[in-house]
């Protein structure tokens, strides 16, 4: 919850709203930002998962690869030190696709993109919203789910974000995720994540990487780690205890009345329509 108001904190760019943890200089300046062959983007709309994904990848390598911040967090001397980084660069975005560098494109960087269940992803956010002082101040979740389902949210909406992606399914240098499916089976899709990066792990590697990396470890984690507010995975906020809250699959029942429910799968179903890939979504195990 903020005390600012939400012309202090929120910005728009594109047409998309975006927190003012990312200026409007380096927002403009992305486009001219040199992509690395060897950089690979981590890919999310917020509440998605992205910080347990970064936590799966860099236990992958060997020796240790640099995780950056976002590549939109900060100004434009943000850029700047990312530039300075030795290789291999780690790089979480919440960008959509036609907001992405071009150098990333052309030179066909690896990006993994993972999506989860739009209903959790809303409450995840709504309870994100409310902790967190860099955000507007929601006052109840009936407001928010409005505010959702309009794509009045930071980053804009989610249906627009998911699809601008899934345009590339066939593109081989992308891998397409879902957070479901690593809370079904984590060493099955940290194998996948391994081939697709190229890396040869063992399976009792695999397995090693998976314990420590259960959502209930990665949240303890966290929580040690949240001294160093100097680093962070998320645009939005450097403070990690707002990272990582349930992390359940189903969450959304618990908030959603029927009423809601129908109107969003009203929206979902007129707005996703031509969409394959919405269909391998996983509301509740």
């Amino acid at each position: 919850m903020s005390n600012l108001s939400e012309a202090e904190l929120i910005h728009m760019f594109k047409g998309i709203p975006f927190t003012t943890r990312s200026s409007l200089e380096l927002l403009k300046s992305l486009d001219t930002f040199d992509a690395r062959e060897d950089d690979v983007l981590l890919v999310s709309y917020p509440k998605s998962g992205t910080h347990w994904l970064a936590g799966v990848i860099t236990k992958l390598y060997d020796p240790q690869v640099t995780l950056t911040s976002p590549i939109e967090f900060g100004d434009k001397s943000n850029l700047e030190e990312l530039n300075k980084l030795s290789s291999k660069r780690i790089i979480p975005t919440h960008l959509n696709y036609n907001m992405l560098p071009p150098n990333f494109k052309n030179k066909k960087c690896k990006m993994i993109y993972i999506s989860r269940n739009p209903k959790d992803t809303a409450v995840s956010m709504y309870h994100y919203y409310r902790d967190n002082p860099n955000l507007p101040t929601v006052d109840t979740w009936t407001a928010f789910f409005d505010l959702f389902l309009k794509g009045d949210v930071v980053c804009g909406s989610w249906f627009d974000h998911f699809l601008s992606w899934e345009e590339h399914e066939n593109d081989k240098n992308i891998l397409f995720l879902f957070y479901e499916d690593m809370k079904k089976d984590l060493p099955k899709i940290v194998k996948e994540i391994s081939l697709f990066l190229g890396l040869h792990v063992s399976d009792d590697d695999i397995q090693d990487i998976c314990k420590k990396s259960s959502f209930s470890e990665m949240k303890n984690d966290t929580e040690k780690e949240n001294c160093d507010s100097s680093h962070t995975v998320c645009s939005l906020t450097s403070n990690r205890r707002l990272i990582f809250r349930k992390g359940a699959v189903g969450d959304w029942k618990n908030h959603f009345t029927p009423k809601q429910n129908q109107r969003f799968e009203e929206i979902f179903n007129e707005k996703m329509k031509l969409s394959k890939m919405a269909k391998s979504l996983t509301y509740e195990f």
